[in-house]
């Protein structure tokens, strides 16, 4: 018989073959100390160079790892939704292949989270990564999402936080959603809080992310924001933009019918005769979708669940008893 799973520690790999066994080494090392029974879940993300194969070799010697292998790269979030939905602990905590994080900060993370807490945030208050393309879009990304969305975090970006398991169970992650999980927790009632942690040098590799990634980031907080405010309701959102519209139609019609009778302006020589026209048909549009929005939203809560990944296999982890 298996036993009881305490937390579980989640690893998204992708080409980190020079990575792999210092990481095994250090989380067993900083964990194998602490209380509680842990599992260590290795996602690799369609790594081409050695990853799996070294991945395997770890799971071969020590059966508190298991490792899911990826038919191609889907992208972190999805690694990170494959980890979290095959996690048993009653705490799931997400963190980087590339050494970075420091695993030795997670059991003052565990008393966080002993202490009440749903969600316990990592921030790398001294981060060791170049300022300009690194840092600097990650101080300007933070203090956007903390102002949308209204859950004031110094790091959404560090991969490193704890979790309660109940807290992940009704989250559908796209895109690069994963970092947006405290505030959408927070949406759902979850006690949120930022701790700092330490944050190395990468001494291996090269990193997968660059500037470019900020501008998915603020897609991506688009639809927080419109998940956040408006995701049962989005007629609430589309309505009075349509009004709006509708309303400076009738604004701008009235003008130009003014401007026909006083000024003796012939409609089809007026500008603002055409505004109307295009501004009503917009307004009714803007209406139209919002109600096919909401369509679409109680579509989207009756459905059933579909997986953003497709597993190759799965190696190793201890049997559910």
């Amino acid at each position: 018989m298996s036993r009881k799973i305490d937390f579980s520690i989640v690893v998204p790999l992708y080409n980190e073959e020079a990575n792999v066994d210092e990481l095994h080494s250090s989380v067993t090392g900083a964990l194998d100390k602490s209380d509680g029974n842990y599992e260590l879940i290795f996602v690799d993300d369609g790594s081409s160079d050695s990853t799996v194969e070294k991945a395997k070799k770890i799971v071969s010697k020590d059966n508190r790892v298991k490792l899911i292998v990826f038919r191609r790269n889907f992208g972190q979030t999805a690694a990170m939704a494959a980890g979290f939905d095959n996690a048993r602990g009653d705490v799931v905590i997400p963190m980087d292949g590339d050494l970075q994080n420091d695993p030795s900060d997670i059991p003052m993370m565990l008393k966080k989270i002993e202490e009440g807490y749903d969600v316990v945030s990592g921030w790398r208050k001294d981060r060791k990564d170049a300022f300009i393309n690194r840092k600097l879009p990650s101080m300007l990304a933070n203090g956007l999402i903390s102002r949308i969305t209204g859950v004031h975090l110094h790091d959404y970006g560090c991969t490193l936080k704890a979790y309660r398991r109940e807290v992940l169970q009704n989250l559908n992650l796209y895109g690069e959603m994963h970092r947006f999980i405290p505030a959408l927790a927070s949406l759902a009632g979850a006690k949120v809080t930022e701790v700092p942690v330490s944050h190395h040098p990468r001494k291996h590799g090269v990193s997968k992310y660059g500037i470019s990634r900020t501008f998915k980031v603020i897609l991506d907080l688009i639809t927080v924001k419109f998940l956040l405010s408006y995701s049962t309701k989005p007629i609430r959102l589309f309505g009075p933009l349509g009004f709006g519209a509708i309303f400076l139609s009738a604004l701008s019609g009235m003008a130009s019918l003014y401007m026909k009778l006083f000024d003796e302006l012939s409609l089809n020589r007026n500008p603002l005769f055409l505004l109307s026209i295009i501004t009503f048909f917009m307004g009714v549009q803007l209406v139209s979708l919002g109600l096919i929005a909401e369509i679409n939203v109680r579509t989207y809560h009756e459905s059933q669940n579909k997986r953003i990944y497709v597993i190759k296999e799965t190696v190793g982890g201890q049997e559910e008893s």
